[in-house]
């Protein structure tokens, strides 16, 4: 287990994270929900940048007040509102990137920016929204990390640099020592990225689920009012008023299918999720 959350709870005003989730070696895990849900407090608690009113948080194995420097040279970590002084070029991060990390590896550090169209003389300023997207992710590749942890390294991305992006994180969970926490608004992404997915909405955990299971199993009804009323709802998790009737989140689509052969149904999808079971959805 190379991270661990049990009962992390933080408040402020009238918002509060109540989160447990467990991140495995060798899988990609993603976090969903809407704006506000809590995913950047989630992200941000892990990353020690602010302090759990109480719970637990355990990262390789210790617990987070027991993470040394060399421990946290294992974490490869790219935030939304973070960026390197746009100033510097990516020639002059190389010697800073050697001193900060023991196993950085300039031989992988300089094939990536090569790899992937990364100018060595450019400042960062003048980078696109894509390069500096990549860039992110090569500086936290370069140091051997063993868990990445990524908030919305995708947005505001073409479809041709998602594509190189995403690529690059494939090829980084070849190893199957490593593992990746995620966000993302873009249910492509995770849908094709990552083994698990967990929603937080208005501060809670309200579904974990392998990414699998639910692109085969879960659906979504689309029901007129008489036949809402007439519906087994033992396997339904949300429901969502609309004009023509309801539309109903189950995990059970192969019941409904079966048993109520006149409703419409359709395959399910991590934007339903967060249509269905977020704060408005419910």
């Amino acid at each position: 287990m190379l991270l661990k959350l049990e009962n992390v709870k933080k408040k402020y005003g009238s918002f509060e994270l109540d989160c447990s989730m467990e991140i495995k070696s060798g899988q990609v895990t993603g976090l969903i929900g809407r704006n506000g849900a809590g995913k950047s407090t989630t992200f941000k608690s892990v990353l020690g940048l602010i302090y759990p009113d109480s719970g637990d948080i355990e990262m390789f194995g210790k617990k987070l007040s027991e993470i040394t420097p060399e421990d946290k040279e294992q974490l490869g970590v790219v935030l939304a509102e973070a960026n390197a002084c746009e100033m510097f070029t990516a020639k002059d991060l190389l010697p800073v990137l050697k001193a900060m990390y023991k196993h950085f590896s300039e031989r992988e550090y300089l094939e990536r920016c090569k790899q992937y169209d990364i100018p060595m003389d450019k400042p960062l300023k003048e980078f696109s929204t894509g390069m500096k997207a990549k860039f992110k992710i090569i500086m936290a590749l370069s140091h051997n990390a063993k868990l990445l942890i990524l908030d919305e390294p995708t947005a505001g991305l073409d479809v041709v640099m998602r594509t190189e992006l995403l690529d690059m994180l494939r090829e980084y969970m070849e190893d199957e020592n490593n593992a990746i926490l995620i966000s993302s608004h873009i249910a492509t992404d995770l849908e094709g990225l990552c083994d698990d997915i967990y929603m937080i909405s208005d501060g809670k955990i309200v579904l974990h689920e392998e990414t699998d299971v639910l692109l085969s199993e879960y659906g979504v009804l689309k029901v007129t009012e008489e036949q809402y009323e007439k519906l087994d709802r033992e396997y339904i998790l949300a429901t969502k008023k609309e004009k023509f009737g309801y539309l109903c989140l189950t995990n059970r689509k192969d019941f409904y299918q079966e048993n109520y052969p006149q409703i419409a149904i359709e395959k399910g999808n991590i934007d339903d999720l967060i249509m269905m079971m977020g704060k408005r959805g419910k």
